[in-house]
Formats: C-alpha cells, structure tokens, sequence
C-alpha cells in the first residue's frame, strides 16, 4: 500500500469532483472520528493493487504491520485503475458521494428496478432532478425514500429533461448497488 502520485491523485480528485463539486474540500480535510490518536488525525487515499482507498490516517499506520501479500483491503475502497490505467469509480463509493453529492435524481418506484438491473434512466422514470444539471454532469440517483442507489452521468441538462419524451435517456448507468450480487466475486 503506497500513497498516491500526482497523477493518480489528479485523476481521482477529477472524478470525485465530478460528483461532488466544491464538496470535494469536505471529503478530503475530513477528521478522523475513530483511531486513539488524541489530536484527530484526517482521511486520505491509498493504492492497493490498483484500487484506491479511503481510509484514516490511524488505520493506515496500524495496517503498515500487515504484509502487502496478506493485507486484502483497507478502508473504503472507492475505485480501482483498469488495465488501460483510467480510474473508475465502484459501486463502493456511493455513501461517500451520496453523503457530497452536487447533483441528484430521484427515481419513481416503478424505475428503481430496472436501474438496479444496470439499465440507463428514462425520463419515464424520473422523479426529481436538482436544478442547475448539466448534461455531463456526474449525479447520484436515490429512491423516492432518499436511499441511494447508484450513480451516472446525466445524458440531458435540467432543461432539456421537461421537453423530451419519455423514453429518452435521463441519466447514463456508471454504477448501482445491484452490482454487489452481479459482481461480487469481483468486488
């Protein structure tokens, strides 16, 4: 486990900022709230076989007694590099971005289904948007409960979503918390 270089940490700062905007200060100058350090210490981010981690300070140095071939996660793990080396967020992230989240879409009940399933957001099953989206623009999508249920990329601006029919795609499918029964000899 080796702290990040500059590019790595700019590609993964981009991608947070991405969806959380100036919230990204919070996730970063975060206190510690846990560990026996009596000054609280911060979070910080960690390369593990290439995924990227969110851990505090206290538990990384009490990691540093595990072998590398024997330490297996720490922390929240946030994203990973594919093989291309581009960072991709994983489904693991959603507390940490629904919790900072610039921009969000509420689903109907009859849509959350379906996005579970890996599909895109149609405007059919749209709730709620925040104003202000951009297409682009990286959003959290919860339940009409204010759970969260994943994250994409929003295919169409606030605007554009009052105007289209209602089979165009609202939202792009990134990730979902489906994925942890898809995917979880993965994860």
């Amino acid at each position: 486990m080796r702290p990040l270089d500059e590019k790595e940490t700019t590609a993964v700062f981009e991608k947070l900022f991405k969806f959380t905007g100036p919230n990204l200060k919070h996730i970063v100058e975060r206190p510690e709230t846990e560990g026996p350090d009596d000054p609280p210490g911060r979070y910080c981010f960690r390369l593990h076989k290439n995924r990227v981690y969110y851990a505090s300070e206290s538990l990384i140095r009490r990691a540093t007694n595990v072998s590398r071939e024997r330490l297996v996660s720490v922390g929240t793990c946030i994203g990973k590099y594919t093989k291309t080396g581009s960072f991709r967020l994983t489904v693991q992230s959603l507390d940490l971005l629904a919790a900072h989240a610039r921009h969000k879409v509420w689903l109907k009940p009859t849509a959350e289904m379906s996005f579970l399933y890996g599909n895109s957001v149609l405007k059919g099953g749209l709730a709620r948007i925040t104003d202000n989206t951009n297409a682009g623009d990286g959003v959290v999508v919860f339940s009409m409960s204010d759970i969260p249920l994943g994250f994409g990329v929003a295919a169409r601006s606030t605007q554009d979503c009052r105007k289209t029919d209602t089979n165009a795609i609202v939202v792009n499918h990134q990730a979902d918390v489906g994925e942890y029964l898809r995917h979880e000899e993965e994860l």
